[in-house]
C-alpha cells in the first residue's frame, strides 16, 4: 500500500527467489483489494504464497514447506543470554586491546563482567514494568519491598559503568554486592529448593529464559567483581 509496505512479503519473495524460484508479486495497493483477496481464499493473513497454484500459506508456512525452522515465541531461547555475553567479552577483549594493545588482560576480565552488567541493565530498562513484574516472581527483597523491583536495574547500570571507570569504588563494590548477593540466594532458592520453574527476568521481562544457571551466574559475577575490586583496593592495587 501507498503508506505501508510489507516486510513478510519481502521475505517470502526473498525466499522463494534464493530457493531458486522466478517470483510473480502481486501487490495489493488497497484495503479493499486486501479484504477481498481474504475473503476469495478464505484467510486472515497476507502475504500468501502459491507453487503452481497450490497455496502454501504464509512466510512462516513457507518456511516450513522448505524444511526450516519456525521461532516459536512462547519455546524457552538462550540466543539472548548468549548474545549478550559473546559481544560483552568481544566488547571487554577490544577495550583492552585498545588500552592495552592486547587482549590478554586481567582488566578485560573485569571489563567483560562490567560490560555484562550495564547491558543486561539496558535490557531490563526497555521495559521496566515487565522486568519488576517478572521480578517479583522470585527475588526476596522485592517480595517485601516491590520498588525494589524499579530500583535493581538502575543499581545493575550504576554499578556496571562505575567498574569500567574504575571510579567510585567506594560506591560500585557496596552495590554490587548487596544486589549479586540477594540475586543469587532468591534464584538458588526458586530454582533449586522451591523447584519452581519460572522464567528469568535477567534479559528483561519480555524473556523466555528459564530461571536457573544464568540468573545465578549473572548474580555470581556481580559479587566475584565486587570481592575482586575489594581485595584490590585493600592491596593498594586497585584502580
Amino acid at each position: 500500500m501507498d503508506t505501508h509496505t510489507c516486510p513478510y512479503g519481502l521475505k517470502a519473495k526473498d525466499l522463494l527467489q534464493r530457493q531458486g524460484y522466478t517470483v510473480e508479486d502481486h501487490w495489493l495497493t488497497s484495503r479493499e483489494q486486501t479484504d477481498a483477496f481474504k475473503a476469495e481464499h478464505t484467510v486472515k493473513t497476507t502475504p500468501q504464497t502459491f507453487i503452481d497454484g497450490v497455496r502454501i500459506g504464509g512466510y512462516d508456512d513457507l518456511r516450513r514447506h522448505f524444511g526450516k525452522t519456525v521461532r516459536d515465541p512462547k519455546a524457552v531461547t538462550y540466543r539472548p543470554v548468549i548474545a549478550v555475553f559473546a559481544v560483552t567479552a568481544l566488547m571487554a577483549l577490544a577495550a583492552s586491546y585498545a588500552a592495552y594493545g592486547t587482549v590478554f588482560t586481567v582488566r578485560a576480565v573485569e571489563w567483560f563482567i562490567a560490560f555484562t552488567m550495564a547491558v543486561l541493565a539496558i535490557l531490563k530498562l526497555q521495559n521496566i514494568e515487565s522486568f519488576s513484574t517478572m521480578f517479583l516472581n522470585y527475588d526476596l527483597l522485592a517480595k517485601r519491598w516491590v520498588r525494589y523491583g524499579y530500583i535493581y536495574p538502575f543499581a545493575e547500570a550504576g554499578a556496571g559503568i562505575l567498574m569500567i571507570a574504575g571510579a567510585l569504588s567506594w560506591v560500585s563494590i557496596p552495590v554490587a554486592l548487596f544486589i549479586g548477593t540477594i540475586g543469587a540466594v532468591s534464584v538458588f532458592k526458586a530454582v533449586y529448593i522451591d523447584r519452581r520453574e519460572l522464567k528469568c527476568a535477567c534479559v528483561g521481562g519480555d524473556s523466555n529464559v528459564p530461571l536457573g544457571f544464568v540468573s545465578l551466574t549473572e548474580n555470581l559475577m556481580m559479587v566475584a567483581m565486587a570481592v575482586w575490586m575489594l581485595a584490590m583496593l585493600l592491596s593498594g592495587t586497585g584502580h
